[in-house]
C-alpha cells in the first residue's frame, strides 16, 4: 500500500529566496497552477482570464489591522451613523443582508450593517470554515514552528478516494514537465498536497476538495502526531471501524469549535456537514449550515487583526484567499478589476418543477441563496471588507451582487475622502460555468 501521508522531512526544503505565492509563489506553495500564470508572466504571454488587481505578489498581501490586534471584534464592528446612512441607501429591498467595515484608516474604522443576523445558508462560503480547521489542527501538531506546518501542507500528499467524487466544479491539472493544462472533474485516483486541495477547494470552490480537506481535519485530530506517518489504508479502516455517531461529533467539532473559540455564535456561522454525498456512509450531518453577514465579518476582521489561529495562519488564509483566478458574481465588478480582492462565493438553491417547469439554475423558486464575502484592498489606499448575503426567488442574483459591489465601492471611496479610482463602463455577462456552490 502506498505511503501517501508520510513525509520525508530530510528531503524538504524552503529557501527565502524562491519566489512566492499567489503567481510568485510556486517554490513556496507548489500549487502547480501558479507555475504556468507565472511563466505567462515571465515570457510577456496575454493571459486575459484574470485582471490587473489579481497579480499581486507574496510579499505584498499583508494584514490590515494588527495595529487593533488587542481590541474586540465588537468594540470595531460599531456602526458610523453617516456610513451606515449610505450603505443602507443603496442596499436593494427584500431578502438581502450585509455587512461593511471600511479599514482605509485602522485608526477611523468605519462600519455599516443591514439585517446583519439574518440566518442564510452559506453555500460555499462555508469552505472558509474548512480551511480554519486545517489551520487549526496543524497549530495543534506543530505549536511550535509555522515553517514546519507549510513543509507539511507543501508535502503531504493525499488521494481522493470516494471523498472527492460526486461534484460538478472542474480543477486545474497542470502537467510542468509538459506543459499541459487540462480541467476535469476530480477522480478517485488523484493526488495532490494538502496546499493544492486547499487551493482546489477555494481558488475554483470544488466540493470535492472541501470533504477532503474536511477528512484530513478530522485526521489530524483524531490521530495526533501520528498522522505525518497514517498511510491510506489505516486512514480508511478508521472510518469503517469507528462508529457512525462518533465521526459525526467529531466532525461537528473540528470545524466548528474553532469558529466558536473566534468568538461567532452558532447562530452566526455554523457548518453541518461534509460537502459530497458519498462520505455520507460513514460521516453524518450534525444540523444544517447557517451563516450570517455579522458571523463572517467577524471572522474577517480577526483575520486581518491576525487572530484567527495566530497571526502567520491568519496571513496565510488570506493569501490563500486571494483570487488569481476568474472572478465571478460579488468580485466581477469593473470597479475592482484593478483592486486586490481576497474573496468567497456560495451559492444554494431549489427548484420545485411542479410550480415552473423551466425553473433555471440559480434562480430557485423555492430558496435561492447567493452569498459572498470579500476584502478589498485598492492601490490608493481604500481598504474594506463586504459580507452580502441574500435570497430573491425566480433570479440569478450574480448580476446583482455585482452592480451592489460597484455602488458599495463608490459610498466607500466618496466617504473616505481618497483618489477616487477611474470609473470603468460595467457590463454584466452571465458566464456559463460561473458557479461557485
Amino acid at each position: 500500500m502506498k505511503k501517501t501521508y508520510i513525509v520525508l522531512i530530510a528531503c524538504i526544503t524552503i529557501s527565502l529566496g524562491f519566489m512566492r505565492y499567489p503567481i510568485d509563489g510556486y517554490e513556496y506553495s507548489g500549487i502547480k497552477r501558479l507555475y504556468q500564470i507565472r511563466q505567462f508572466q515571465k515570457d510577456s504571454v496575454k493571459y486575459n482570464r484574470i485582471p490587473a488587481g489579481a497579480y499581486k505578489k507574496w510579499s505584498d498581501i499583508k494584514l490590515n489591522l494588527l495595529s487593533k490586534k488587542t481590541d474586540s471584534v465588537n468594540d470595531l464592528l460599531i456602526t458610523d451613523a453617516n456610513f451606515d446612512r449610505k450603505i443602507k441607501r443603496i442596499t436593494p429591498g427584500g431578502n438581502y443582508s450585509l455587512a461593511v467595515m471600511d479599514m482605509s484608516n485602522p485608526d477611523n474604522l468605519r462600519y455599516a450593517e443591514h439585517r446583519e443576523n439574518v440566518g442564510y445558508q452559506p453555500g460555499s462560503v462555508g469552505k472558509i470554515a474548512v480551511l480554519l480547521a486545517v489551520f487549526d489542527q496543524l497549530a495543534k501538531l506543530c505549536p511550535d514552528s509555522y515553517e514546519e506546518r507549510v513543509r507539511y501542507l507543501k508535502n503531504i500528499k493525499v488521494s481522493s478516494r470516494y471523498w472527492g467524487l460526486g461534484d460538478h466544479h472542474t480543477i486545474p491539472i497542470y502537467d510542468i514537465e509538459k506543459d499541459n493544462l487540462i480541467k476535469r472533474q476530480v477522480i478517485a485516483s488523484d493526488e495532490f498536497s494538502l496546499f493544492e486541495w486547499l487551493d482546489h477547494m477555494v481558488s475554483v470552490s470544488n466540493n470535492g476538495a472541501a470533504s477532503i480537506m474536511y477528512r484530513e481535519a478530522m485526521l489530524m485530530a483524531a490521530f495526533g502526531q501520528e498522522y505525518f506517518f497514517l498511510d491510506e489504508e489505516k486512514a480508511e479502516t478508521y472510518f469503517k471501524e469507528t462508529p457512525k455517531d462518533s465521526l459525526t461529533n467529531l466532525a461537528h467539532t473540528v470545524v466548528n469549535q474553532p469558529l466558536r473559540d473566534l468568538g461567532i455564535k452558532e447562530n452566526e456561522w455554523k457548518l453541518g456537514g461534509l460537502f459530497t454525498r458519498p462520505p455520507g456512509k460513514y460521516v453524518g450531518r450534525k444540523g444544517g449550515s447557517i451563516g450570517t453577514p455579522k458571523g463572517l465579518m467577524k471572522f474577517l476582521v480577526k483575520l486581518e487583526q491576525g487572530k484567527v489561529v495566530d497571526e502567520k495562519s491568519s496571513l496565510e488564509m488570506k493569501r490563500l484567499l486571494y483570487i488569481t483566478d476568474r472572478r465571478i458574481r460579488y468580485a466581477k465588478s469593473p470597479r475592482l478589476d484593478d483592486a486586490a480582492v481576497y474573496f468567497k462565493s456560495g451559492s444554494y438553491y431549489k427548484c420545485d418543477r411542479n410550480k415552473d417547469p423551466n425553473c433555471a439554475s440559480y434562480a430557485g423558486n423555492v430558496f435561492n441563496y447567493m452569498n459572498s464575502v470579500i476584502i478589498v484592498e485598492h492601490d490608493d489606499g481604500i481598504k474594506y471588507i463586504a459580507c452580502l448575503m441574500s435570497n430573491v426567488l425566480n433570479k440569478n442574483s450574480a448580476g446583482a451582487h455585482m452592480y451592489l459591489a460597484s455602488k458599495i465601492d463608490d459610498v466607500v471611496n466618496e466617504t473616505a475622502n481618497l483618489n477616487k479610482p477611474e470609473i470603468k463602463e460595467e457590463k454584466y455577462i452571465n458566464d456559463k460555468d460561473e458557479s461557485d456552490n
